[in-house]
């Protein structure tokens, strides 16, 4: 079992010893630190949270201690309930609250849960803010308030369909479009609120929807992390169906994957690689995505003119570079969509949305649109290192090998060959370093990821 305490919240598996788990003891805790930072940095005298959950299992117990625990502080909570977490960031803004919290472990099992932790515009915290957090749960440091000065809950039920009105409104949705060309689409909502939210949004878009596994009881069927291997079911099913197009989202709806006619996956790094296609044909500009994502933006956006950037990985850190370059869409190959005029986050409804626009446009089938994009292919793997190994200077020692090539080191250390690329990153919990290839082959990319297995063990042997 589990508890990881981390600048962007805490996440951890139900039960278990405090301290060692996400058991109601470390819940209270830790959203106390975060009521206990937003009192002392809003500068205000009354002070109000957002708080929204997926539909784990756990959920409405951690939702209940982590409001009232606010509360408790003196601050109001507006009740979201049942949310997603790009709800949720949208409602912050909206409600003009001073920050949020979203109760998802995101993509893990049904044992885990976690508190996210969202600032004044909906958006993650950053480092500063999150390690100021952390040193306020450690030092347990909270003053609650007086009876006369609880604060109160106020439910606010219907966020997900105001969501969607604010989907629908952006210029480069058209819902009618959508509507004249009767698709009929295959939603798999993994029994979490992506199973309310997702089918609600396409029946606005007149879409004929076939659901599976859209009932919010927290029991997932299979593995929730939207990846091939978990997806038999709706592959399955849109054959059976005739269904023009599969989606599929994570527990908390900030992961988006595709499915074609034919039931093949159409690559979660495609996902953004599409939505991009389309908006940047419309609104040309600026991209980015993280150091571990696909190519194919790049590609895609050179294709419009624009200039594509990679930030460090992490959502926080995608965001700062959108903002920093102007980027009109970004977002991480793992299917996360950040369109700004939405919001600065990833958004499983703002990308349906914007890819149904696009097919109705282009008049063409999933696969179709998929080969019109440049392929590539992924590898991700590890190594594990003996305890006590000088990590950093392991990666040094690749680069310097190869200080030929086009190298960055924000984030670990990239190398850019002219047809492919390795991404090596240090674990910050233990002695592994993650490997990350991207080839025009599977074969390629595989390779190039021994390669340099092999070259770390070289460098290893002689340190």
């Amino acid at each position: 079992m589990t508890l990881i305490k981390s600048i962007s919240g805490i996440r951890g598996t139900i039960g278990g010893r405090t301290g060692d788990n996400l058991t109601p003891l470390d819940t209270v805790k830790f959203a106390a630190a975060y009521g206990t930072w937003l009192k002392k940095n809003s500068g205000k005298d009354k002070i109000k949270v957002a708080v929204g959950r997926d539909a784990r299992i756990s959920g409405k117990m951690i939702q209940e201690l982590t409001m009232n625990t606010l509360t408790g502080l003196g601050i109001d909570v507006i009740d979201l309930g049942l949310s997603t977490t790009p709800t949720v960031e949208v409602a912050v803004p909206m409600e003009k609250a001073d920050g949020g919290i979203i109760l998802t472990a995101s993509h893990n099992p049904k044992q885990w849960n976690a508190l996210k932790l969202l600032n004044n515009k909906g958006e993650f915290l950053d480092g500063e803010a999150g390690a100021e957090i952390l040193k306020i749960a450690d030092s347990e440091d909270f003053t609650f308030s007086e009876v006369d000065e609880l604060g109160e809950i106020n439910v606010v039920a219907d966020y997900i369909e105001k969501h969607i009105e604010e989907v629908l409104k952006l210029k480069l949705v058209d819902a009618g479009k959508v509507a004249d060309a009767k698709f009929k689409v295959a939603v798999d909502g993994v029994n979490s609120t992506g199973g309310i939210a997702i089918p609600a949004l396409l029946k606005k878009m007149g879409v004929e929807v076939v659901e599976l596994y859209c009932d919010p009881n927290g029991h997932f069927p299979h593995n929730p992390e939207p990846l091939k291997e978990h997806l038999t079911a709706i592959c399955d099913l849109m054959k059976k169906e005739n269904a023009d197009l599969g989606i599929v989202v994570d527990p908390d709806v900030d992961r988006l994957a595709f499915i074609d006619e034919k039931g093949e996956m159409f690559g979660e790094e495609y996902t953004l690689v599409a939505c991009a296609d389309y908006v940047l044909s419309k609104t040309p500009g600026n991209t980015v995505s993280n150091l571990s994502s696909s190519r194919a933006l790049r590609d895609i956006t050179n294709k419009h003119n624009g200039n594509y950037q990679a930030s460090a990985v992490g959502e926080v850190n995608v965001v700062q570079l959108m903002k920093d370059t102007n980027a009109i869409i970004g977002g991480e190959g793992n299917g996360g969509i950040i369109y700004p005029e939405a919001h600065y986050g990833r958004d499983s409804l703002v990308g349906t949305a914007l890819f149904l626009t696009h097919m109705a446009e282009k008049k063409m089938k999933v696969s179709e649109i998929r080969n019109e994009y440049p392929s590539y292919f992924m590898s991700k793997n590890k190594i594990e290192l003996t305890p006590g190994l000088d990590v950093d200077g392991i990666l040094k020692a690749v680069q310097q090998r190869h200080d030929g090539e086009e190298i960055t080191t924000i984030d670990g250390v990239k190398i850019d060959f002219p047809e492919n690329w390795v991404h090596l990153r240090k674990s910050n919990t233990e002695p592994i370093i993650r490997i990350y290839t991207e080839a025009k082959s599977q074969q390629e990319a595989d390779e190039l990821a021994q390669k340099m297995i092999k070259e770390i063990e070289e460098i290893v042997s002689v340190s």
